[in-house]
This record gives C-alpha cells, sequence and structure tokens, in this order.
C-alpha cells in the first residue's frame, strides 16, 4: 500500500509539473505590473531599487530571479515551483493533522488517498496555473498561505496539544515571520495573517517558560527588523503607498460619499472644509461617477459605477483633488478620510450592506474560489501585457538589458496556439462538486462544531478537530471580510487566490463530518443493542 501511495504521489507532481512546463513561460503582465517590476529592472539598470506603491518583498523577489537568470521566464519557473511545492505542504499538514483527532477512524490508506486528491485538485486547477504565469503576487500567494497554515496546525499540536513547549517555540517564531511576510506581500491577507498568530498568542499567554516567551518576542522584532523597517525607510518618499489604501476606500464608496456630501451641504453640517469648495467637489463626484458608468469596461453592477475608473483615469476624481490640494498629499489623505468615516457615522447600514452583499458574492451557492470552465484563453492577457507595459519609461530600461528580460520582445514571439489553459473533465466536475459542496459542509461542519463544543461527552474527543475546522472556514473568512471592507469580491482574483486555503477547509470539514457521523452511528448502534438486549 505504501509502494502505491508513493507511485501515485510521483504520478500526480510528474502531470503537475508537465502541465506547467507545457505552457509557455513568458509571464503575464497588467496595469499593476510596472509597480512590482520597475524596481527590479531599475536596479538591474544600476539605479535605486525605488519604491512605486508596492511593498518591496515581491519586486526584491522578482529582482532575485532577474538577477540569477538574465531571462524573465524564470520568474514563471520560480512560481511554478513554489506551486507545487504549496502542494508537498498541503499533504504535510494534512499528515500532521492527524494529532488533532485520536484514534481517527477513517486512516491508513483511506485518509492518505482524501490526501492525494485534494492536493491533485489543487495542482490540476487552470486558476492555479494561471497565477503562476502572472507577475503579480497572487502567483506566489498559495505557497505562502500554505507555509502560514502548517505553521499555525504546528504551533496547536505542538503546543497546546503535545504539550512540547520548546518545538512549539520554534515554530511560533517561524510563524510570526511567515504571517507578517503574508501580509506584506498581499495586504489583503492582514486579518488572516492576525488570525493565524492566534493560536501563538493563546501559547504565549498560558503556556511555555519565560525564555521561551523572551524567544518569541525576539523573533517578532528580528521579523519586524527584516520585514517591516526597510518597507518604512523605502515607501518613506513614495506619495502612492500613503494615498494607495484611502483613495480605495474613497473610490470604493464614492456613491455613498457624494450622497453624504449632499447631506452635508443641505444640513450646513460643521465640517472642515468651506461649503462652495465642497460642493464643487460634490458636483464633480456625482459627474465623475456617472462617466465611470457610461465609459469604463469594469463596470461593477452591485455599486453602479467604476471605482478603477475614478481612482486611475487621468482626468477622474482622483486626479481632480490632487490638483484641488495642490499636490499635498497629508491633507488629500486626511479629507478622504474624513468623508471615509463620516460615511460610518451617518450612513453605518448602507456601508454594512454593502459589506454583506459582497460576503455573499463569496457565500453563494456555488464558490466562486473555484473555476470549473473548460477553456482558460490567456491570449487577451498576452495582449493587454504589451498594452500594460508599452510604457516610454519601461522601453528606456529594457533598452539596457538583454533580449530575455524584454517581455513585450517575448510575448511578440509567442505563437497564439499557446496562449489556453484548459481544464480536462477530470477537474472541472471536482471543482464544480467542490464549488458547489463548500456552504453545506460549512453549515454541516458549523452545526457539529456547536453541538461537540457543547457536550463534554464529545469534546474531548472532537473538539480540537472542531476547532480546527472552525479557523480553516474563519481563515476564509477572514480574507473575505477584509476585502469586503476595503475593496470588492467582484474582483475574481479576490477569491481564486482563496483556492488553497478553501480546499484544505473543505478537506478538513470532510473528515471531521465523516468521523463524526461514523461516531454517532456506533452510539446508536451500541444503543439499539442495548434496548434489544433489555
Amino acid at each position: 500500500m505504501r509502494l502505491l501511495y508513493w507511485a501515485a504521489l510521483l504520478a500526480i507532481f510528474g502531470f503537475a509539473t508537465w502541465q506547467r512546463f507545457s505552457l509557455p513561460l513568458d509571464p503575464i503582465a497588467d496595469p499593476d505590473t510596472w509597480g512590482y517590476l520597475s524596481p527590479a529592472l531599475r536596479k538591474l539598470a544600476g539605479a535605486e531599487f525605488g519604491h512605486t506603491g508596492r511593498n518591496f518583498i515581491y519586486p526584491g523577489f522578482l529582482l532575485l530571479m532577474l538577477r540569477a537568470s538574465d531571462d524573465v521566464r524564470a520568474i514563471t519557473v520560480a512560481q511554478h515551483f513554489l506551486g507545487l511545492l504549496a502542494a508537498g505542504v498541503l499533504l504535510l499538514t494534512w499528515r500532521r493533522a492527524c494529532v488533532f483527532l485520536p484514534n481517527p477512524r477513517i486512516g491508513g490508506a483511506a485518509r492518505s488517498g482524501l490526501g492525494l486528491i485534494a492536493a491533485a485538485l489543487f495542482l490540476f486547477a487552470g486558476d492555479q496555473i494561471h497565477f503562476e504565469l502572472k507577475i503579480r503576487p497572487e502567483g506566489v500567494s498559495a505557497f505562502l498561505i500554505s507555509v502560514n497554515l502548517w505553521l499555525a496546525i504546528q504551533v496547536v499540536a505542538s503546543g497546546l496539544i503535545e504539550k512540547r513547549t520548546t518545538a512549539a517555540t520554534a515554530y511560533g517564531s517561524a510563524l510570526v515571520f511567515s504571517s507578517i511576510l503574508l501580509a506584506s506581500v498581499k495586504p489583503t491577507f492582514v486579518l488572516a495573517a492576525i488570525l493565524a498568530v492566534l493560536p501563538l498568542a493563546v501559547f504565549f499567554l498560558h503556556g511555555g517558560r519565560a525564555g521561551q516567551k523572551f524567544a518569541l518576542a525576539g523573533a517578532a522584532m528580528i521579523t519586524v527588523a527584516l520585514l517591516v523597517l526597510p518597507e518604512r525607510l523605502l515607501s518613506r518618499n513614495d506619495e502612492n503607498s500613503r494615498t494607495f489604501l484611502p483613495t480605495t476606500l474613497f473610490a470604493m464608496h464614492a456613491n455613498l460619499i457624494r450622497d453624504q456630501m449632499a447631506d452635508d451641504l443641505q444640513r450646513g453640517a460643521p465640517i472642515p472644509y468651506p461649503s462652495e469648495w465642497l460642493q464643487h467637489v460634490q458636483s464633480a463626484l456625482s459627474s465623475e461617477i456617472a462617466k465611470s458608468a457610461a465609459a469604463s469596461r469594469q463596470y461593477h453592477v452591485s455599486l453602479g459605477f467604476s471605482p478603477d475608473y475614478l481612482m486611475y483615469h487621468p482626468t477622474s476624481i482622483a486626479a481632480q483633488l490632487r490638483n484641488e490640494f495642490g499636490g499635498n498629499i497629508t491633507a488629500l489623505c486626511a479629507f478622504y478620510r474624513v468623508y471615509y468615516w463620516r460615511i460610518w457615522q451617518h450612513r453605518p447600514l448602507l456601508v454594512v450592506r454593502k459589506i454583506a452583499h459582497q460576503l455573499s458574492i463569496f457565500y453563494a451557492p456555488m464558490c466562486p474560489a473555484y473555476n470549473w470552465a473548460q477553456i482558460l484563453p490567456v491570449g487577451d492577457e498576452y495582449e493587454r501585457s504589451v498594452k500594460s507595459l508599452d510604457l516610454p519609461l519601461y522601453r528606456k530600461i529594457a533598452r539596457s538589458h538583454p533580449a530575455e528580460v524584454d517581455i513585450l520582445n517575448r510575448i511578440g514571439n509567442l505563437p497564439r496556439s499557446q496562449r489556453v489553459i484548459e481544464q480536462g473533465v477530470y477537474i472541472r466536475k471536482p471543482l464544480g462538486l467542490l464549488a458547489a459542496t463548500y456552504l453545506p459542509m460549512l453549515f454541516i461542519s458549523l452545526g457539529f462544531s456547536i453541538f461537540v463544543l457543547l457536550r463534554k461527552t464529545h469534546r474531548g474527543r472532537f473538539g480540537w478537530l472542531a476547532a480546527l475546522v472552525l479557523f480553516m472556514y474563519s481563515y476564509n473568512f477572514a480574507i473575505c471580510f477584509e476585502v469586503a471592507v476595503v475593496s470588492l469580491l467582484e474582483y475574481r482574483r479576490y477569491m481564486l487566490v482563496q483556492m488553497y486555503a478553501t480546499t484544505l477547509a473543505q478537506l478538513f470539514a470532510l473528515w471531521f463530518i465523516l468521523e463524526f457521523a461514523i461516531k454517532m452511528r456506533g452510539d446508536g448502534e451500541t444503543i439499539g443493542n442495548r434496548a434489544a438486549g433489555a
């Protein structure tokens, strides 16, 4: 049986490797790519690394890849490799989770088979391969999430279940680094990263000796020194880093802010801005919202306008307000924050409704973390890559590098026949099944968990496993909630990037449901036998 397991493992990873490397290795660019790629290209050209509104870690990763190979395809190769590693970490996580349930009824070959199926579904999914082709943090997100979850589970297993405090301290130190790294590379994972360290906080407060607590505190300080301080230093002169979040909040809630401005003007509310000027801004905002709905292809039905248009169009409201404040970034950001908080003060139900609607997009009957389409065409994205990087500054910098580093040169030589990712029925059907069962499994697991945690007789056996399942589903919720508050889940990448965590949550939920059902059925048969004997 062990030989069969390893044969299946090699077959799965072999096929997944072939899937990835049979596709073009030329990376896909989009309008955000320049912010990630330009620091690396500048550094290779002999200039400063710089900062262009993006955390330095992923651009630093791109710099390492280009410096090591002088070929932009090295980025895709590295991201494919990390995707394969993420599946390996999934299997390690699944194996380690055995400690959460003593004497499981489902063990041996059946449990190993479930782990292999989950790893295969993750590896064969077209969208995961698609992310690995892109010059975006999503290309490495699955790997970072996999390590973060594995370390969190190790902390609980070692420190809270097995009481091995030295091992828990080592894993906890790594978890602190992993969580800050994850939140730095992908800010939409901040709440999930905080959730991941909660078990460590429990261990820190209630377990371990003083020396181990000092070790954890030291690890946190070293992580801050390695990841947080360099970012603060690099971004101190970067206006985009200061304006991105306030501008995003303003644009995503522009319709509510427009109406709040109108109410403030009508009521003569005490606000720190002249009423004549505010009337001018309110009129401009109303006009730009209407223009965005008519002009932008990135139209979002739930909002009735396009936040992208408001933020990035060269003549829209973000650019107008920057001019209104004469380039005073501090005052501009203060204005954005004032009106974002005013809608929370005066229109909280409407803000909550927006958040609830966005959450409902993910928690739908068919979970959108999975894409079961047959064809994922990437040809259009390669065409958009050309437009995204067809910038005078890019061409100027690219001329100082070998042709293999020039993405535009690589894409121009790419055969059109290779610009597609196809998902066979062997992966489409299981992905559709996972999408259809995510919500039912969530509700069943929640009900079983409440039942288990409230009854002492079941809590001793199933309590840790129930807590693990709730943690995994909460990890998904933390990501969705953060995006729903700040941005929109209608940007599908925010949902698709969660596939790893979603798959793992359903794997643990299935295990929990089956184990609990077997236990309850056994108890029922035992009671029935006793009644018959009586």
